[in-house]
């Protein structure tokens, strides 16, 4: 069962910073991997590159900036925390949507951006 603490919009920012910054180092091996293609040459880099044109790659680019923008803005609301007195933590409560939002509204830019 849930806790009620669990519900609460600080812990739920707090799970997204963690499972962003998760996949996100997830992706980084393959990420270098790629860059590593261009060490054999430009052919070997084409080849590499034409598995980006994908329409599976195009989501999981996608889903790769919203993810960084959520680690961003979660991060920045911890050190806001972080910074601030112990009396102002409440008011970093509807940093939580303002995060998400902005995750959600780059994400929705980047798709534009792909279409």
């Amino acid at each position: 069962m849930f806790s009620p603490l669990r519900s609460h919009r600080s812990y739920l920012a707090s799970l997204g910073h963690r499972v962003s910054g998760l996949a996100l180092t997830l992706f980084l091996p393959f990420h270098f991997m790629m860059l590593a293609s261009a060490l054999g040459g430009s052919r070997s880099l084409d080849n590499a590159l034409s598995l980006v044109e994908q329409p599976v790659f195009r989501i999981a680019e996608w889903g790769l900036v919203v993810l960084l923008a959520l680690h961003l803005s979660f991060g920045l609301r911890v050190l806001g925390l972080e910074m601030s007195s112990s009396e102002t933590p409440r008011k970093f409560g509807k940093w939580v949507i303002l995060c998400a939002g902005f995750a959600l509204l780059t994400g929705l830019l980047m798709f534009f951006q792909m279409t």
